[in-house]
């Protein structure tokens, strides 16, 4: 897989990742950047869907054969990728973006459940992982929402409502191997607090941050 699959951002958190565990946490960051980009191409809803049930089917398919060939199908079967728990309500919650014209908080919360929760769940690689994971989770995908949305008015809802979500973290115990889960969410909650939105790309300034934060945690 080419790294330019993987989101800036999600390269360098990766980088933090255990030993054996970075190509897969590449393989999962790729695979949100792919239903980003049927978020961000879709102009059919019904369109939107059928593109993101192939990938639902892709993770069913337990021959392996559906979409072989694709660079990120093919990274994430090869490091065991597929089969991390949270990849259906990953697709789950970037279908909320796809299908929903106006999204009011009940659809932000679904989608931050869906792709936040799903997400960390996955990068995590626990079935049971507990509920200030999910958590967490959510805050960062409502950051990155309000980063990158053009709706002024739904950014903001975005980040009152992870604003809402960071106490549920607060004080929680981050196990080693989920270091850059611990980043990601640290960047988010700095920000939502400030009333900030994800920057755009890797500006200086937040690889900065992040290389600061793993390094002394705030």
């Amino acid at each position: 897989m080419d790294e330019d699959a993987v989101p800036p951002l999600g390269l360098l958190l990766a980088a933090y990742a255990g030993s054996g565990q970075v190509a897969r946490h590449r393989a999962l960051w790729a695979f949100d950047a792919r239903l980003a980009k049927v978020a961000r191409t879709t102009s059919e809803p019904m369109i939107g869907q059928m593109r993101l049930a192939w990938w639902n089917d892709v993770i069913d398919d337990s021959a392996g054969i559906k979409g072989q060939g694709e660079p990120v199908v093919d990274a994430m079967r090869a490091t065991g990728a597929c089969g991390a728990p949270g990849l259906v309500a990953v697709i789950d919650g970037w279908e909320v973006l796809v299908v929903e014209p106006d999204i009011d908080v009940q659809g932000l919360r679904d989608y931050a459940a869906g792709r936040g929760g799903g997400l960390f769940r996955a990068l995590a690689d626990g079935a049971q992982a507990p509920d200030w994971l999910a958590a967490a989770g959510q805050v960062w995908a409502l950051w990155d929402l309000a980063g990158h949305v053009g709706d002024d008015a739904l950014a903001a809802a975005a980040l009152a409502l992870a604003v809402e979500l960071v106490p549920q973290v607060d004080g929680a115990r981050w196990p080693r191997g989920w270091k850059p889960l611990r980043i990601a969410f640290t960047l988010a909650r700095q920000d939502v607090l400030a009333g900030r939105g994800a920057p755009r790309g890797m500006p200086r300034a937040l690889a900065g941050r992040l290389v600061r934060i793993a390094l002394v945690g705030r």
